[in-house]
């Protein structure tokens, strides 16, 4: 039987990278999945029988998350799982960042996800209950020196964020979990570390040897989704090789 099997999911950040990549996986898992995005977002080769439907959705507006779960509600009946994947990093350090950048950093991966969840949980309680996924980083959980002060805050505030709903909302078998991969192999990161210098330095903190891949992480976040994971709820999932165990 599919892992996920008659839930109904929204996945944010869905056009590309990890979230493409977690779209298709509950796809493949016999989930239905709503892909939102700030444009047109397409999980690959949707599986006989799946369903899939792309919303439109900037996080940072609360209007847009009030239309899209109105959606949720029209087509689907009901939302199972919300993973706020979506989010930005503006590489600059504390000295450099402008305020107007701070904004953004603080709106698209704090903000964002502290709208969706207030405005999934009516849909989850209705379901009795559901799974909230928060994509974090390792930056959620230490300081990373390759990466600039702002998204590491906001990343740690998403941490605490996911622990306290996972405290207040737990007794509605709600449960809130975060995944912290390290660095993954997208074609942004390809294009980041194109000096293999900056690539070696990178691998070379990771004890398997190895960059994230956006299917590592899918998979994590297809397990916290699932049945399997019922009872995991506040967690802090590393997916990054033990590099925060090193």
């Amino acid at each position: 039987m599919k892992r996920l099997a008659g839930k109904v999911a929204l996945v944010t950040g869905a056009a590309q990278g990890i979230g493409a990549a977690v779209a298709r996986r509950f796809l493949e898992e016999g989930a239905s999945v709503f892909l939102a995005d700030v444009r047109a977002a397409v999980a690959g080769d949707v599986p006989e029988g799946a369903r899939a439907w792309f919303v439109g959705l900037d996080v940072t507006r609360e209007s847009d998350w009030a239309a899209a779960f109105a959606e949720v509600r029209s087509r689907a009946g009901r939302l199972d799982v919300l993973v706020n994947n979506a989010g930005v990093n503006i590489r600059e350090p504390i000295e450099r960042m402008t305020v107007a950048d701070l904004d953004t950093m603080l709106a698209v991966n704090l903000k964002g996800p502290f709208l969706g969840i207030k405005h999934a949980l009516p849909l989850l309680r209705e379901a009795g209950g559901g799974s909230i996924i928060n994509m974090s980083s390792i930056c959620g959980l230490v300081g990373h020196r390759f990466t600039p002060e702002a998204y590491t805050m906001v990343k740690g505030g998403l941490t605490l964020l996911t622990r306290s709903v996972a405290v207040r909302y737990a007794k509605e078998n709600v449960r809130c979990n975060a995944v912290h991969p390290s660095t993954v192999e997208t074609a942004l990161v390809h294009e980041l570390l194109k000096e293999s210098e900056r690539r070696a330095e990178r691998v070379g903190e990771v004890p398997l040897g190895r960059l994230a891949t956006v299917d590592d992480v899918a998979a994590a976040c297809v397990y916290l989704a699932s049945d399997e994971a019922a009872f995991l709820n506040g967690v802090s999932l590393p997916v990054d090789g033990g590099l925060t165990a090193s």
